[in-house]
């Protein structure tokens, strides 16, 4: 039977689905909302893509944590979660732009996210540590884990792990898509509530 943490990790990609119901129920977008909310998702956006440049299309498993090898160049080496991080700011630039219930449900869904994404993480943890050993370990002391440091990590490593951006397009390809699909949708609940 799965633990709670490996049921969050196999159902993360489904989680937000609420939270972006009752945004876009509520929605009372306005312009600066709108260019506020639409800065913080393109910058998580950009953290993701990069990050799924380095990592690769495996960041789309669902299934059981595991990785091939560790990853810790590009934004990996400024903090050890950037795709959560980036999916945090989506989330909360969602919220921003949809002016939904502000600023409860911003903050409700920012600290479930939170919460979510440390136990998935702890959970990440314990998988890398038992596979990588004492690399992993000099690297979890060197690495934040969601608050990114100043300058980036260096070992060497990273000299082979090198970004392929046409895979990270076809692979954010449902993101992008989900991203203008919001978008419309809230401008237009906009637009219907106000007149």
């Amino acid at each position: 039977m799965k633990s709670f943490r490996e049921r969050l990790f196999s159902s993360r990609s489904y989680t937000p689905i609420p939270f972006i119901l009752v945004m876009v129920a509520f929605a009372e977008p306005g312009p600066w909302s709108l260019v506020a909310g639409c800065a913080v998702m393109a910058a998580g956006e950009l953290i993701r893509f990069v990050g799924v440049a380095y990592a690769g299309p495996l960041t789309r498993v669902t299934g059981e944590v595991g990785a091939p090898q560790l990853i810790v160049a590009g934004p990996f080496s400024y903090v050890r979660n950037p795709l959560y991080v980036g999916n945090m700011l989506l989330y909360v630039g969602v919220g921003i732009a949809a002016n939904a219930l502000a600023p409860w449900l911003v903050l409700g869904a920012a600290a479930y996210f939170l919460f979510q994404y440390w136990m998935i993480v702890s959970l990440e943890e314990e998988f890398l540590e038992k596979k990588f050993g004492e690399v992993y370990r000099i690297y979890r002391q060197a690495v934040p884990r969601f608050v990114p440091r100043l300058s980036p990590y260096r070992t060497p490593e990273q000299a082979s792990q090198n970004p392929d951006y046409a895979s990270a397009v076809r692979s954010e390809r449902r993101t992008f898509q989900a991203i203008v699909v919001i978008l419309v949708v809230i401008v237009v609940r906009g637009w219907i509530g106000s007149l």
